[in-house]
């Protein structure tokens, strides 16, 4: 009698399971035990509320619990450290978010590389940003040609604000800055907060704003949309143009959440867990509740993801250097 022939997938899961040391992983018992999620960013915010609609939608798809640890802190750079240490056998995740992803050009103590040091998994979202103004302050900005045309015409003295120096909104404006060719002041706070309260009382005229932090003021009409900074209108919001739409072809500066592994987890893990993103991320309630939460799905490949990472990091990075642009 002839022995049982294997086929090609349990092939290939035998060879990848007989490559791991004793007690690597096995398709049959991963997971065997909860994942932890490592969340570099304090509770309460985008990523943190998208990594824990991330986290119950896996962990019900896995059968074992998904358990969400916040580590804040250095633009969320002492979350990344502590995940870079952790052991690559699928029982631990990060979702990196692009403040983590630029905080090695921002911070001496920020000792590693998005790209080279983490195992990408999946694109998880987008977050966008926006350019409004406060329309009391500057009544006759309403559009990008007539800001360019604003700040042009104040000779570099037109203020705006960010949530912080190097922050995306900020490095996308130095970016538009040079790549169109005009000059504005930048107003530095430390967060997102105060720099909304002081544009809404009127002591800046403008910024560079994550979409949802200022979508209720747009709604009310306290604040005014000028451009995006995706390369696309967002759904549900047709109405506001992309800075490509206005006069930049091919403009594209957008946040991002991605899903990491620790680097040298096994790539049927990494598969496994990228398949299983795709699904959850097709699922309209997960897609409802990430986008209350400001963040829009946006899966990708491993592969994609990983050159969406390299992408930013170099072009980003570039800014930082030619501006000198430091958060030490």
């Amino acid at each position: 009698m002839n022995p049982p022939t294997l086929t090609r997938r349990q092939a290939i899961l035998a060879a990848a399971a007989s490559s791991l040391p004793l007690g690597g992983w096995a398709q049959s018992a991963w997971p065997d035990k909860p994942i932890k999620l490592i969340v570099p960013f304090p509770p309460g915010g985008p990523t943190d509320t998208a990594s824990r609609i991330t986290a119950q939608a896996l962990g019900d798809r896995l059968k074992q619990s998904v358990v969400v640890e916040n580590r804040a802190g250095a633009s969320g750079s002492i979350g990344q450290l502590a995940f870079k240490g952790m052991p690559p056998d699928g029982h631990a995740l990060n979702m990196l978010g692009s403040p983590a992803m630029l905080a090695p050009h921002l911070y001496k103590s920020a000792a590693y590389h998005p790209a080279n040091d983490f195992a990408p998994v999946a694109m998880v979202y987008d977050l966008p940003i926006i350019i409004v103004v406060n329309p009391t302050v500057h009544p006759k900005i309403t559009d990008w040609q007539s800001l360019l045309a604003e700040a042009r015409a104040q000779g570099g003295k037109l203020n705006y604000t960010t949530s912080g120096p190097g922050s995306v909104g900020h490095l996308t404006m130095e970016m538009l800055k040079k790549q169109v060719g005009f000059e504005m002041q930048h107003v530095a706070y430390k967060g997102s907060a105060p720099a909304m309260n002081d544009l809404l009382g009127g002591q800046v005229g403008v910024m560079f704003s994550d979409l949802i932090a200022a979508l209720a003021h747009l709604k009310t009409g306290r604040l005014r949309a000028i451009a995006l900074g995706a390369p696309r209108r967002i759904d549900g919001l047709p109405e506001i143009r992309t800075i490509a739409d206005q006069g930049v072809p091919g403009f594209s500066a957008e946040p991002f959440g991605a899903l990491l592994a620790p680097k040298g987890t096994p790539a049927p893990i990494v598969e496994r867990l990228n398949a299983e993103m795709k699904a959850i991320l097709a699922e309209p309630d997960v897609q409802d509740r990430l986008i209350k939460a400001g963040c829009y799905p946006r899966y990708m490949t491993v592969a994609d993801t990983a050159a969406r990472i390299r992408t930013d990091f170099d072009r980003f990075g570039k800014v930082v250097r030619d501006n000198r642009i430091t958060a030490d």
